[in-house]
């Protein structure tokens, strides 16, 4: 008697759509999760951004009695600019946001942070350095978590 055995090896259909949608499911998961890590890593380098910005400002304050304007803040003109006079140390990266787009850097800060830059707002309003002084300032970032970080000067 001969028998016919029908042993059939490989997968069925419905077992590799359980695993195609295991994968992606999986996938989803790592992808989300990374793009969170990344908006973190960046909301962290805005905050430390921001406290490097701070403690420069108040360095300066302390030896001149003043704040910058935001035009002089960002003249960042190599060995004649202000901040290459004045913020001698300072690292310059800290002006540019994460996200901000490289043909924005000749001048890296606005007078409001939006998405992709730091707002910096010298007070009184109208303050020049030469009739009237700035003596105080604001220095804000916007976060992707949502909401805004700010430094204001220790006056």
């Amino acid at each position: 008697m001969v028998r016919l055995q029908n042993k059939s090896k490989g997968f069925t259909i419905v077992e590799l759509l359980i695993v195609i949608v295991v994968i992606g499911i999986l996938a989803t998961l790592v992808i989300v999760t990374f793009t969170g890590i990344q908006q973190k890593a960046r909301d962290s380098k805005r905050k430390t951004d921001l406290g490097a910005i701070q403690s420069s400002l108040e360095n300066f304050y302390g030896s001149n009695n003043y704040y910058p304007t935001l035009a002089q803040l960002n003249d960042g003109t190599p060995s004649t600019g202000w901040r290459a006079v004045n913020l001698k140390g300072f690292d310059p990266n800290a002006l540019y946001d994460p996200k901000m787009p490289t043909a924005d850097q000749s001048a890296p800060l606005k007078s409001a942070a939006d998405d992709t830059h730091y707002g910096y707002v010298p007070t009184p309003t109208g303050c020049d350095n030469s009739a009237t002084p700035c003596t105080n300032y604001t220095v804000t970032a916007t976060l992707e978590a949502g909401g805004t970080f700010s430094k204001q000067s220790n006056n």
